[in-house]
C-alpha cells in the first residue's frame, strides 16, 4: 500500500505550509514521485526540512501568505495547479491562547482565501485540507467519528473546526473538489517547535536535562507518525480523483493508540537509555484532557492503514533528532 507514482507524476501540485512538520515531508515524498511542486512558503526557515534537504532547489516556491487571495490566485492559475494540499496553519496552542486573532486568520481566514482561490481557478481539480482531531472539541463517547459534531471551545480547537466547516460550506455550496483529513498530533523529524512534546523531550535527553511536561501528565493523546500522515494526505487526493462524490468528507486518520502524556515522555525515556525523571509543571489550561481518533472509515473507503507503531515511529524520530542536532552544534 503506497500512493500511485502514476498518479502523481508530472502533477502540478501546490503545497501550503511546506516549512512545517509534515509539509516538509510531504514535500518528500511528491518529489521521489515525479510531481511538479510549487510551495507557498510565507517565512525562511532554514532548519527546516524543506531547506536542510535541499527540497527547496527542486521546488518552485511562491513567497507569499495564504491570507492573500490574489497571491494564491495568480499562483494556482499560472502553475496550472491540479492538486492543492492545505497544510499552512497556525498549530501552537499555547501560541493561539495569547494571539487568538492571528490563528484565527491563518487558520479560518487562510482557508476561505484558498479554497476561493481554488474555485476561481479552473485547472484546480483537488483540494485535501488540513483539520484536526481538535475540532471536535469535547466529547462524551470516545473514540471520535467523523459523525460527530464539530465543537471546538478553546481558541486553536474553534480555529479547527470553523476552518473545517468552511471546507464542507464549500464543497456543498459550490461543488469544491475538497476534502478533510483530521488526525491526532503528529510527530517526525523535521518538527522544530521544541514545546512539543516529542522533539522537546528528545532534545531534552540528548542534552542531559530533564524533559519538561506543561500540563499534569495525564492527558490522553493520539499520536501519528509523519509518514503515515504523508499517506493519508496522498491517498486521499488520489481517491478524491476518481471519486468526486467524496467532496466534502472528511477523514480521520490515526494508530488508534491512545497514551498520556507522561506514558509517552517516559517511553522516549526509556528508548534513548536515560534515567531522567520529567519536570511535571501542570501549567496546562484551555486543552482537551482526553482525545483519540476511529480511522475506521479511512480504512473502510480508502484501504489506508499505518505502517508504523508508536514505537518504530519514535525510532525514527529520535534517530532523526540524533542527526540533527549534533550537526547542529
Amino acid at each position: 500500500m503506497s500512493p500511485d507514482p502514476d498518479f502523481w507524476r508530472d502533477r502540478p501540485v501546490f503545497v501550503t505550509g511546506a516549512t512545517g512538520l509534515l509539509g516538509g515531508w510531504i514535500v518528500k515524498a511528491l518529489d521521489e514521485l515525479g510531481a511538479d511542486i510549487v510551495c507557498l512558503v510565507r517565512d525562511w526557515v532554514p532548519q527546516s526540512e524543506l531547506v536542510r534537504a535541499n527540497l527547496l532547489e527542486r521546488v518552485k516556491v511562491v513567497r507569499g501568505d495564504v491570507r492573500d487571495q490574489k497571491t494564491l490566485e495568480r499562483a494556482l492559475n499560472e502553475f496550472e495547479i491540479t492538486t492543492v494540499l492545505h497544510l499552512a496553519a497556525q498549530t501552537i496552542v499555547g501560541t493561539a491562547n495569547r494571539n487568538p486573532v492571528s490563528t484565527f486568520e491563518t487558520n479560518v481566514a487562510g482557508t476561505w482565501s484558498l479554497l476561493e482561490a481554488c474555485r476561481r481557478c479552473p485547472t484546480v481539480g483537488q483540494v485535501v485540507l488540513a483539520s484536526s482531531d481538535k475540532a471536535y472539541g469535547e466529547q462524551v463517547d470516545l473514540p471520535y467519528t467523523e459523525a460527530m459534531p464539530l465543537q471546538g471551545r478553546h481558541i486553536y480547537d474553534v480555529s479547527k473546526s470553523c476552518a473545517d466547516l468552511v471546507a464542507q460550506s464549500f464543497a456543498r455550496v459550490y461543488g469544491s473538489t475538497v476534502a478533510i483529513t483530521r488526525c491526532g498530533n503528529f510527530y517526525g523529524g523535521g518538527d522544530l517547535n521544541w514545546n512539543r512534546i516529542v522533539p522537546g523531550t528528545i532534545r531534552s535527553i540528548l542534552r542531559g536535562t530533564a524533559p519538561v511536561i506543561r500540563s499534569d501528565g495525564l492527558f490522553v493523546r493520539d499520536y501519528i507518525y509523519a509518514e503515515d500522515a504523508v499517506d493519508s494526505y496522498l491517498f486521499l487526493a488520489e481517491h478524491l480523483a476518481k471519486s468526486p462524490e467524496l467532496r466534502g468528507e472528511a477523514f480521520n486518520f490515526s494508530n488508534e493508540t491512545q497514551i498520556t502524556v507522561i506514558e509517552l515522555v517516559k517511553k522516549i525515556t526509556r528508548m534513548m537509555g536515560s534515567d531522567l525523571e520529567p519536570q511535571v509543571l501542570n501549567e496546562a489550561s484551555n486543552e482537551i484532557r482526553h482525545q483519540y481518533l476511529s480511522a475506521e472509515k479511512a480504512r473502510r473507503i480508502l484501504g489506508w492503514k499505518p505502517r508504523f507503531t508508536l514505537d518504530s515511529g519514535l525510532a525514527k524520530t529520535i534517530a532523526w533528532y540524533r542527526d540533527f542536532l549534533s550537526e547542529s552544534r
